[in-house]
């Protein structure tokens, strides 16, 4: 008898990439994160981190979840508390997408609404920690699982970069990993480490993002970046960071879906494009890694919607005028 839907969680497709990079003599490989049965790479660290806490005694049948969360994580969360019968609820902004708001609603997460940014920061990623902080506050019985710090979150992608490893038979020369809170970079990191791999992991962050380092600036794709540097963070994650636009993240997009017939969000994008800054210094011969955090269909009124694009951006992105995709001479 098969177990319930949170133990479907990981073993995702490891596919190869022969179309966007045609012709390149090493190999290219994506993780699908997004067949995950909540849609992305947040299912792990959401499960993980409620089971554990389950276990503990941190949560009890009367606990209530409350979490800030644009998207994935949120969205991991009210999967996993309506499998455990748990009360959920998410703190947005409204840069939240109708979409993902109604995935949450289905779950039957509650959502609450920060409606303008923290005034001494300017960013609603503070007001709405603010918001989750006042809740906690009010709330007897609560339990935030705080994806920035909670260590569960990296721990969870030991068993991500376990399944790449396992998958290529130990030989993974380079990891794109996109980074927001740092856990999947930090869980891969810590893996690498641990089996005295010689991976090289690649770190990929947005432009305007802090986490890096770098001035703070305004960001649309969400998932890509952070306007605060987590405390998951440490210095030696990644061997380097690539630095991409919110419009080389659609470009990625659109180009993965037109030549690889594969839809996914915009930090999958930003991992493609990621690597093409990076490709023409890899070696003959090696074993390439792009994680891909969620799927597309999420982003289908903005990444995806031609008006969207135009409003924000002025023009829809060409190829192969918009971007090189040969190996420079």
């Amino acid at each position: 008898m098969s177990a319930g839907v949170l133990f479907a969680i990981g073993q995702t497709p490891l596919v190869g990439l022969q179309r966007v990079f045609s012709g390149m003599p090493f190999r290219l490989f994506a993780k699908l994160e997004g067949c995950n049965p909540g849609g992305s790479i947040k299912d792990r660290a959401a499960h993980l981190i409620i089971s554990r806490a389950l276990e503990t005694g941190e949560i009890g049948p009367e606990t209530v979840v409350i979490e800030s969360s644009s998207g994935n994580m949120g969205i991991g969360l009210a999967q996993a508390c309506a499998y455990y019968g748990l009360r959920l609820i998410c703190v947005i902004d409204p840069k939240t997408t109708s979409l993902n708001v109604k995935i949450l609603k289905a779950y039957g997460a509650e959502v609450d609404l920060v409606s303008t940014p923290d005034p001494e920061s300017g960013e609603f990623l503070q007001a709405r920690i603010k918001r989750v902080r006042a809740l906690l506050a009010s709330i007897d019985n609560s339990f935030w699982p705080n994806q920035y710090c909670n260590l569960y979150n990296p721990i969870a992608h030991h068993q991500t970069m376990h399944e790449i490893v396992a998958e290529l038979d130990g030989k993974v020369d380079y990891l794109f990993c996109t980074t927001s809170t740092c856990g999947t970079l930090r869980g891969c990191a810590e893996y690498v480490r641990s089996k005295k791999l010689r991976t090289k992991i690649i770190a990929i962050d947005a432009v305007g993002s802090v986490i890096f380092g770098g001035r703070k600036g305004s960001r649309l794709i969400p998932g890509h970046g952070a306007a605060i540097c987590p405390q998951l963070y440490q210095d030696d994650l990644a061997d380097e960071v690539i630095k991409v636009s919110d419009f080389e993240c659609l470009i990625g997009c659109r180009y993965l879906v037109q030549k690889e017939a594969i839809l996914v969000g915009g930090s999958s994008g930003a991992a493609l494009m990621g690597f093409n800054k990076f490709k023409d210094r890899i070696p003959d011969g090696a074993n390439c890694v792009l994680i891909f955090a969620d799927r597309g269909e999420r982003y289908l009124d903005t990444i995806y919607s031609d008006s969207w694009v135009i409003e924000h951006f002025g023009s829809i992105p060409t190829f192969p005028e918009a971007l090189s995709f040969s190996r420079a001479s």
